[in-house]
C-alpha cells in the first residue's frame, strides 16, 4: 500500500495561472496540463500502482476562493472517497486567516493543514513569494502559531538559501508540524546546488517538528532522474530517518515529462535495498501519522 502525500486535482477554469496566458514557470512549458485533471483520471493512474490513499495539496486557487476550493474537494470526496485529507491555503499575511481556517474546517473534517508557498529565487520564474524573508512577517507568524490549536501542519516550501530563516521559524513554533515540500527544492546534483542544500537540510533535520516530503524531484530537471531521486532519498533518510520521510507525487504537474508508473517505479527502485520497515514508513506510515489518515 502507498499513500500519495502530495497530489493535485484541478479544474482549469478555477486556476487563473493555468487558464490564462502562458508564462514561464518553475516546471517548464506546461501545455500538456492546461486542462481539467479530475479524480477519475488520477485514480485510474494511481490505483494500479498500489496507491490506496492520497492527500490533496492546494493548487493556488485565488486566495479569496480558498474556502471554495475546500468546498469543491468535499464534494469530490463525497462522490469518490478521495482525497483522504486536504491541505488548503489562506492568505497567511492577513489577520483574517484564522477566519478562513475556521470556515474550511466547518466545510469538512478532512482538513489537515495549509500551504502558502514561500520559495524565492533569483530567477523570476522560480519564485513564488515576493521576497526571500517573508516568513519573518509578524502577521504570518501569528497565523502559523494558530495552526497548533487546530492540529494542522504547515507545508513549508523554500529554497536552500532560505533554510536558515526556516530553521528559526520552525524552532519558534515547536507545536506545529512543518512538512518540507519537495525535499527542500534541490535544483541539480551540481556541487553549487548540493552544498547549500545539504547544509540547510541538516539544520532542518535537527528540528524534531520537521518531516520531509520526497516529491517533486523532476521540477527542475524536467525528467525522472534515478540518480537524483536515489541521492535525495538516501540523504533524507540519513538526516531525518524513515519516520520523518514520506513519499508524494506532484501529479498532474509531473505528467509534463513522465507517467505515474515510471515515477513510482523510480522511487521504489531508490528504496529497494532499504529494510521493509523503512519502505513502509516512507510509502505509507509517515504520511498516515502526519496527516491522521
Amino acid at each position: 500500500m502507498i499513500v500519495d502525500a502530495h497530489h493535485h486535482l484541478w479544474r482549469q477554469a478555477d486556476l487563473p495561472w493555468l487558464a490564462g496566458p502562458m508564462v514561464p514557470r518553475i516546471f517548464g512549458p506546461y501545455e500538456p496540463i492546461r486542462r481539467d485533471y479530475l479524480v477519475d483520471e488520477y485514480l485510474a493512474e494511481a490505483r494500479p500502482l498500489g496507491i490506496t490513499a492520497g492527500v490533496y495539496v492546494q493548487t493556488n486557487w485565488p486566495l479569496e476562493r480558498s474556502v471554495d476550493e475546500v468546498r469543491w474537494l468535499a464534494e469530490v470526496h463525497e462522490a469518490s472517497g478521495w482525497p483522504a485529507a486536504i491541505v488548503g491555503s489562506a492568505d497567511l499575511f492577513s489577520p483574517d486567516a484564522p477566519e478562513t481556517f475556521a470556515a474550511q474546517q466547518a466545510v469538512t473534517p478532512l482538513m489537515r493543514g495549509t500551504r502558502l508557498q514561500l520559495h524565492w529565487h533569483e530567477r523570476e520564474e522560480f519564485r513564488f513569494a515576493s521576497a526571500p524573508d517573508r516568513m519573518h512577517d509578524p502577521v504570518f507568524r501569528r497565523n502559523i502559531a494558530a495552526l497548533a490549536d487546530l492540529g494542522w501542519v504547515f507545508e513549508l516550501q523554500v529554497f536552500p538559501p532560505q533554510m536558515r530563516d526556516a530553521v528559526e521559524l520552525v524552532a519558534d513554533h515547536p507545536d506545529v508540524t512543518f512538512v518540507l515540500v519537495h525535499a527542500g527544492m534541490l535544483e541539480s546534483l551540481d556541487d553549487a546546488h548540493v552544498t547549500p542544500w545539504r547544509e540547510g537540510m541538516r539544520a532542518l533535520a535537527e528540528q524534531p517538528n520537521v518531516v520531509v516530503k520526497l516529491s517533486g524531484q523532476g521540477t527542475f530537471v524536467h525528467r525522472v532522474d534515478p540518480d537524483l531521486i536515489a541521492f535525495v532519498a538516501r540523504s533524507c533518510l540519513d538526516w531525518f530517518g524513515s519516520q520523518r520521510c514520506m513519499f508524494g507525487t506532484n501529479f498532474p504537474v509531473e505528467k509534463i515529462w513522465t507517467d505515474m508508473d515510471t515515477l513510482v517505479g523510480a522511487w521504489r527502485a531508490a528504496l529497494a535495498d532499504e529494510a521493509e520497515s523503512v519502505q513502509r514508513d516512507v510509502f505509507s506510515e509517515t504520511a498516515r501519522r502526519v496527516y491522521r489518515l
